[in-house]
């Protein structure tokens, strides 16, 4: 397991080294104190899983994350921060990362976090993790209550999704091609979107499409 570490105070970065020195299947591929020097860093070595401060001084967390995934979309990052705030650790899992630890985690919590996200699933903070579900189900609520589409125009967002043209979704639902312009255009206008990419992201989020 290959770990790079980001964070502004070089204490967190010596005490997290210290806590996993004793575990010989963990490598550190580099340690950085801001985010221009990680992202140098991760054209020289790419990590599995990055330990990420959310709060350095020169990006906030939330948009150096998004640069991050944009640039590398394997890697998996954890937000490792000393804020509690579950609106934030939705607002970060939303947008990409795999895990929110907060700093004055135990060992035995670190090394789960790290194992977990390594193999592919999500690891929140066990204090954070009925907050965050309960923000999370009321945010996609509220947001699926705005987008009201007939059962035709569901019918061609699928399509959409599963990356039919409009030709062949006219020809896949016995309508002229004119007619499925008129539905894409609608169906984009009441998803507040501007393009086909947007579309298919804001569908399969809010599970209006598989």
């Amino acid at each position: 397991m290959k770990i790079a570490i980001v964070d502004d105070h070089p204490m967190i970065i010596s005490g997290i080294k210290n806590i996993l020195s004793d575990r010989s299947d963990i490598v550190f591929t580099g340690t950085y104190t801001d985010g221009k020097e990680l992202l140098d860093g991760l054209k020289r070595e790419l990590p599995d899983i990055v330990l990420l401060d959310i709060q350095l001084p020169d990006k906030t967390g939330d948009r150096l994350l998004l640069e991050l995934l944009k640039k590398f979309p394997g890697l998996k990052i954890i937000a490792l921060t000393n804020f509690d705030s579950a609106l934030y650790v939705s607002n970060m899992m939303r947008n990409g990362a795999k895990g929110y630890l907060l700093k004055n985690a135990n060992k035995a919590t670190l090394i789960q976090a790290l194992e977990q996200v390594y193999r592919g699933e999500e690891y929140i903070e066990p204090s954070l993790q009925e907050r965050v579900e309960l923000i999370t189900e009321g945010v996609n609520r509220t947001l699926a209550s705005k987008f009201v589409l007939t059962t035709r125009e569901r019918e061609v967002l699928q399509l959409i999704v599963n990356g039919f043209t409009n030709a062949e979704i006219a020809k896949t639902l016995f309508l002229s091609v004119h007619t499925v312009e008129n539905y894409r255009d609608n169906i984009l206008l009441k998803m507040e979107v501007k393009n086909t990419a947007a579309l298919v992201k804001k569908a399969l989020m809010l599970g209006l499409a598989e």
